[in-house]
């Protein structure tokens, strides 16, 4: 069979993503009115209007997707010079109110912001330390018995300040409309978490003790959080800060559709230059929160991962070598504290808000054991011999102990530790990523016991009490891939993300950061629900994992210079991606019936090789020169970079 399909050179499928395509943004509808406001209408959409707030009285105006930004309104007549006008935001429904915004700390909502309207005719904003980094929902409050003529509503959008907002350098299009939908929701949640550094969250109630818990809570943005033009953070709305955890998610997201790594890169060395000169130790998060001085063993690593991440996605040399020495040291900082079981003894809780976190704990040890083996990747790469043999030994040591101590065949599960009843998501999940585990056939048990667990909304994280994590599941999603189910990963972002995006208590446009396994928008590990973040990156798993595993485009050195294209497509029939590096496009093209390949023109850069892996496939490879090449057992090993097509047999 001849495929017909074409390897694409633009980005095409820009229907689908929800980026503006300006900065002036405008409500698109009323909400709710409270009160008497005549004319409210008037104010939606681009054109000016004319609503009157009479009295006490409240309108919630509708974005239509999460945005954030510094909003503007343009004020007519007022009957007083006394006049105000409040504005509070949420981004979820459940949390509009008048009485304040969707809160960014632990205890009562965030403060209103009062606009002194009754100064006379024109536009009043609000000052930039008080953008507001996620909203869908804006309301407009007015407290007094004045009289208040509003004529426009503006909120300029200050979100990836850097980045041609539409500009996107790779894509993701298939069958099925609602992992179309996921894909750009998670390329947007990324964009929204891209801030302006001098805009990070101040944290002003960090040290209060006790936190405040009445009335509302002032909050400001004007924290520098790193250097540089953008910096990618957690969240939008908060943290509004480094964390080197959600990175591991956010980084392989953003690399497939915005591609914004000097964002990244600034995120990272902020993260770097707050390493322990003396011990190694990295911060748990970045500034202002480092102030803390927590300790997170996997954080630790997560930002060492980091490193490896950014050099496999730039190939930018000369930046390894410039950190090379704060990899080897804060590596050696996690090493020193393996003990004579061979694994990691954890001594603190910190991790990503997980409970009962210590001792030879699986996840962390999992990532340990990930961590070294990316070491000795980058030692090759840099000709540092003098790492390598001592690290293997660790790695080898690592991988015996936790099969032997925590491995229960029972469940098919890992035990958190040896004393724990727990059977994580995180550190199973990290097992198979690791490839901890021993065998193909353990991956799939792993595989198929996490599945056994899904409830209606997605798959738990008990170690987070009964709570479902994105951030963790899209560990899972991975694991799903490396077990060779494809079909439990699709599913799996058909039941959670498909609920996360359709949901009408959530934006339906960004992922959340957490939330129960009854469906209710509360995350455990929190005291108050408004705090929850509606546009978190460590979210944002299946946007990459679309574009490696179900495309099967994957890079396997460097930018590309090597690389494998291995479709593991499920039960799709129709699969296009393409993303680029330093080095050129990727993108792969392709038809499938019954999960088998039957058609697919993929297209890499020149001067790379490669190899294709189409498991019961017959047929050859054509390239654009005419040059034939037979798959062997459905394969090609050392294939020359180039476009090519499959005649299938």
């Amino acid at each position: 069979m001849s495929c017909s399909l074409q390897v694409v050179t633009s980005i095409p499928y820009s229907e689908y993503i929800l980026a503006p395509d300006t900065r002036d943004l405008h409500p698109t509808s009323v909400y709710k009115v409270n009160g008497t406001v005549i004319g409210a209408e008037s104010l939606t959409g681009t054109s000016s209007g004319n609503a009157t707030f009479q009295g006490i009285s409240s309108v919630t105006f509708d974005y239509g997707k999460n945005i954030a930004g510094v909003v503007s309104i343009t004020v007519g007549d007022s009957s007083s010079a006394d006049a105000f006008i409040g504005l509070t935001y949420a981004e979820s429904s459940i949390w509009i109110s008048s009485q304040g915004s969707d809160a960014t700390g632990d205890t009562v909502l965030d403060e209103v912001l009062w606009l002194h309207v009754g100064n006379g005719p024109g536009t009043y904003t609000v000052e930039r330390e008080h953008e507001r980094g996620a909203f869908r929902y804006l309301s407009l409050v007015s407290n007094t018995s004045a009289l208040v003529e509003i004529t426009g509503i503006s909120t300029y959008f200050t979100a990836a300040p850097t980045q041609d907002l539409r500009g996107y350098k790779g894509y993701f299009h298939s069958n099925d409309e609602l992992l179309n939908r996921i894909w750009y929701a998670g390329a947007y949640t990324n964009q929204l978490g891209t801030i302006d550094p001098k805009h990070g969250n101040s944290l002003v109630h960090l040290f209060d003790n006790p936190y405040p818990n009445i009335g509302t809570l002032t909050w400001y943005n004007n924290f520098t959080i790193s250097q540089g033009s953008s910096c990618i953070t957690d969240g939008a709305k908060r943290d509004r800060l480094v964390w080197a955890g959600d990175l591991a998610v956010a980084v392989p997201s953003i690399v497939v559709s915005t591609n914004d790594l000097d964002s990244v890169k600034n995120g990272l060395d902020s993260l770097l230059v707050l390493q322990n000169p003396d011990t190694g130790l990295l911060p748990y998060a970045g500034a202002p929160f480092n102030q803390l001085g927590i300790v997170s063993f996997t954080y630790h690593l997560y930002s060492l991962i980091g490193i490896s991440y950014y050099y496999k996605y730039t190939g930018d040399i000369d930046y390894l070598k410039s950190v090379w020495n704060r990899f080897t040291k804060g590596l050696q900082w996690s090493l020193n504290t393996i003990d004579g079981s061979g694994l990691m003894d954890v001594t603190s809780s910190a991790d990503w808000l997980r409970f009962g976190m210590g001792g030879h704990n699986i996840e962390a040890n999992s990532i340990l054991y990930y961590t070294i083996n990316e070491g000795i990747n980058l030692a090759a790469i840099l000709d540092d011999k003098s790492w390598i043999a001592d690290w293997s030994a660790k790695a080898t040591a690592i991988k015996e102990a936790a099969n032997r101590l925590l491995w229960d065949e029972s469940t098919n599960l890992y035990k958190d530790n040896e004393n724990s009843a727990i059977y994580p998501q995180d550190g199973n999940s990290w097992a198979i990523k690791s490839n901890l585990t021993l065998s193909s056939s353990q991956k799939l048990a792993i595989s198929q016991a996490l599945r056994a667990r899904w409830g209606p909304y997605g798959a738990p994280a008990p170690e987070a009490g009964p709570t479902i994590s994105p951030f963790i599941s899209s560990f899972e999603l991975e694991s799903h891939f490396l077990a060779s189910t494809p079909q439990n990963a699709l599913s799996l972002m058909r039941l959670q993300w498909g609920f996360m995006l359709d949901d009408p208590r959530m934006t339906n446009s960004t992922f959340i950061e957490g939330y129960s396994v009854d469906g209710s928008l509360h995350y455990a590990p929190y005291q108050n629900d408004a705090r929850v973040s509606h546009a978190h990156g460590w979210a944002t798993g299946p946007t990459s994992l679309l574009s490696f595993y179900v495309a099967g485009i994957h890079l396997t050195s460097s930018i590309g210079k090597t690389w494998e294209i291995s479709p593991m497509v499920g039960d799709l029939t129709i699969v296009e991606a393409g993303f680029e590096t330093p080095l050129g496009t990727f993108s792969n093209s392709l038809k499938a019936e019954n999960g088998k390949i039957v058609q697919m023109s993929f297209s890499t850069p020149s001067g790379s090789k490669g190899d294709v892996k189409l498991p019961g496939v017959s047929g050859e490879l054509i390239n654009s020169s005419g040059k034939k090449v037979r798959l062997n057992s459905g394969q090609v090993n050392g294939l020359d970079g180039g476009d090519w097509t499959l005649k299938a047999r």
